[in-house]
């Protein structure tokens, strides 16, 4: 089943006007609303298809969901030298690598966010 919102999320809910709004939760400027939740959905599949083609007209990449691409799993990340400091003790009390202890720590806190 091909998935209409390529990986996307969304977010579907009733506002306080009374009228069904969906968009997508990493591209919330991409939306749509109805006064049911199904056609709410519809227009925003006829939205994407139209925002597709904008980019592609302009020969522009379209977007990709995060879920969908690919990661090399480096990156770069610039904190407070007081901060880089704690965590290098922490680490050296620790016995591993400064790395370790701040990838545990990023896992840790995507565990509790999604669980």
């Amino acid at each position: 089943m091909k998935d209409k919102f390529d990986g996307f999320t969304v977010n579907l809910y009733l506002d306080e006007d009374g009228d069904w709004l969906a968009h997508f939760v990493e591209l919330p400027n991409i939306s749509a609303f109805a006064d049911a939740p199904e056609r709410a959905l519809k227009e925003l599949a006829v939205a994407w298809e139209g925002v597709k083609e904008s980019y592609r007209k302009h020969s522009e990449e379209v977007p990709i969901a995060p879920s969908r691409k690919e990661y090399s799993g480096q990156f770069n990340v610039r904190i407070d030298k007081r901060v880089h400091r704690a965590l290098a003790a922490e680490a050296a009390k620790a016995g591993i690598s400064l790395n370790a202890l701040v990838a545990q720590k990023l896992a840790a806190s995507a565990e509790e966010r999604s669980g």
